[in-house]
């Protein structure tokens, strides 16, 4: 591996600080769980199973602050941008401070 590939892989992972790594890791992982439940919505998963009940829980919870920030006249719309604003502000967020951390 050429010392430029091991430094850009690097330089998107983190560096060597497992703290960048950690925070990188919980946006992502937050963002995931928000992505999913879109999907789930989307697809009009069977509310009473256990997973699509947790998942939904847990974007509920994720996304509180953005649910209600905009209002839609359709459900989808609502779904989509309420809880996709909770994703993408989780995204640069969790990796803007990730990418601070591993720049010391």
């Amino acid at each position: 591996m050429s010392p430029y590939t091991r430094a850009h892989s690097r330089a998107h992972t983190g560096g060597g600080n497992p703290v960048a790594r950690a925070i990188a890791l919980v946006a992502d992982v937050a963002a995931f769980l928000i992505v999913l439940w879109i999907a789930l919505w989307l697809l009009d998963a069977n509310q009473g199973n256990s997973l699509v009940a947790f998942v939904h829980d847990a974007a509920d919870w994720l996304a509180g602050w953005s649910y209600d920030l905009f209002t839609f006249d359709h459900d989808w719309m609502q779904v989509v941008i309420g809880y996709g604003l909770a994703a993408v502000v989780y995204l640069l967020v969790g990796h803007a401070v990730a990418g601070r951390l591993a720049r010391r």
